[in-house]
């Protein structure tokens, strides 16, 4: 799926599920967590899983949801360090490093904007080399507003300047993928199983589907 380079000038990639393979993520909020708080309180396992469920769906689509100091606040729990813990399953997606090293060439502006939080911005950083790549590194806890929010989409285009016609936005979440299309940015498209060891995923077909970046070009 040739994407129409000529007309784009700058390209917004999400990392987690986008760049990197969501695994880390699903499994440290679905598995790990849970396991650690239910050894830290002596409950179930299931209680554990439950508890943490209910606490996400409390906040999800606020920056609290992305946001390590609210968790680590809420359950009692290091979370930075818990997540070190498991860092070795932190990995990039098929072709992710061939598609920026592509887009680099092309001379694009390339900007990563996340909604992680910035600690787990800098472990992911330190396992992966994403630097080299990007023009700008941004978390939106810089701006106070998640990508959710039209607020922070102003805000990023006071900061780097982009045109909105001009921009090829890519990310897996379906409620971020609206808020760009609502924010006028042209070019949308989403990630095919984001979680690469999940395998019976919704994807986002409202958008155009990215499943191999080598397929860009």
């Amino acid at each position: 799926m040739l994407l129409p380079w000529s007309e784009i000038e700058t390209v917004l990639l999400d990392m987690d599920g986008t760049l990197l393979d969501l695994h880390f993520d699903n499994y440290f909020w679905l598995e790990y967590l849970p396991h650690c708080y239910c050894e830290a309180y002596k409950v179930s396992y299931s209680q554990a899983k439950a508890l943490i469920d209910q606490e996400c769906k409390k906040v999800q689509g606020t920056l609290n949801w992305y946001c390590l100091d609210y968790w680590t606040k809420l359950l009692g729990l290091p979370i930075i360090e818990l997540k070190q813990d498991i860092a070795n399953r932190i990995q990039w997606r098929k072709n992710t490093e061939l598609f920026l090293a592509r887009i680099n060439e092309m001379g694009k502006q390339v900007v990563l904007i996340t909604n992680a939080h910035p600690s787990s911005l800098a472990l992911k950083k330190s396992k992966v080399n994403l630097d080299p790549w990007f023009d700008t590194i941004l978390s939106a806890h810089e701006y106070g507003y998640p990508k959710e929010s039209q607020i922070f989409w102003a805000r990023l285009q006071q900061q780097i300047c982009f045109n909105p016609e001009k921009t090829l936005f890519i990310d897996d979440s379906l409620s971020v993928l609206k808020s760009a299309q609502e924010y006028k940015i042209k070019f949308i498209y989403s990630v095919l199983e984001p979680d690469t060891q999940q395998k019976s995923q919704k994807n986002n077909h409202e958008f155009g589907i990215i499943k191999d970046y080598a397929d860009c070009f």
